[in-house]
């Protein structure tokens, strides 16, 4: 029979061959689904943006234009700030 600090030093060994084994599994799947994003990622789309100037404001009724209008105004100021 073992004594016990051989049975604790051959439970330690093989706890950390786990944690080992699972930590290289879990790195190399990582990886795979990186690869695997980045190798069948969508393409981005290089159409021009159009500008805030050249872009058109669709109206929904119950919205006054002159509200939207100073809601962007507004916006627009906050974003010139920051």
């Amino acid at each position: 029979m073992d004594s016990m600090a051989e049975q604790l030093m051959e439970a330690l060994m093989i706890m950390a061959l786990g944690m080992g084994l699972v930590f290289i599994f879990l790195t190399i799947l990582i990886g795979a689904v990186n690869l695997v994003a980045w190798k069948f990622a969508p393409k981005p789309n290089l159409a021009p943006i159009a500008e805030a100037s050249e872009a058109q404001v669709t109206s929904f009724p119950g919205i006054d234009p002159k509200m939207v209008a100073v809601i962007t105004a507004a916006v627009h100021q906050y974003r010139a700030k920051a």
